[in-house]
């Protein structure tokens, strides 16, 4: 069989895309664009010098567009506090009592739980929300 270098530059891009998905690194799949690229250099005829430089080019500036476009990607809130990622964000619960210290015990989803007040007024009884949780402790604010 014969291989020329658009087959070699093929089955790299096939690696590279194998191993993102393997990995979930999305910068490889950005590297197989730069594979590809290589491939319709070596398709055009180009010398190898050429088709790398082409692949390096390409690849490079794919890595570099991708790593500013997450740079400015607003970050995602912590988990403890992100109602993508724990749906008792957002949830009302009625406290009874405040102690000294900013706690209460709150009947949540059919459990008693640990509460602290967040918030910047003072605690008072009636209907808080839940902001955070920190293990078993309800972070709440008015």
């Amino acid at each position: 069989m014969d291989w020329n270098w658009a087959t070699v530059w093929w089955i790299v891009a096939g690696v590279l895309i194998a191993v993102e998905l393997a990995t979930g690194t999305f910068y490889l799949l950005m590297l197989a664009v730069g594979a590809a690229a290589g491939a319709l250099a070596a398709h055009f005829g180009l010398a190898l010098t050429w088709q790398m430089l082409v692949a390096a080019v390409i690849g490079g500036a794919a890595v570099a567009a991708w790593h500013r476009q997450r740079g400015m990607a607003p970050r995602a809130a912590p988990a403890a506090s992100n109602p993508d990622v724990n749906l008792d964000i957002g949830q009302s619960v009625q406290v009874d009592a405040w102690s000294a210290d900013g706690r209460a015990q709150v009947q949540y989803r059919g459990a008693t739980w640990q509460a602290r007040f967040i918030g910047s007024a003072p605690a008072e009884r009636g209907r808080h929300v839940i902001r955070a949780v920190e293990g078993s402790c309800l972070l709440l604010d008015r």
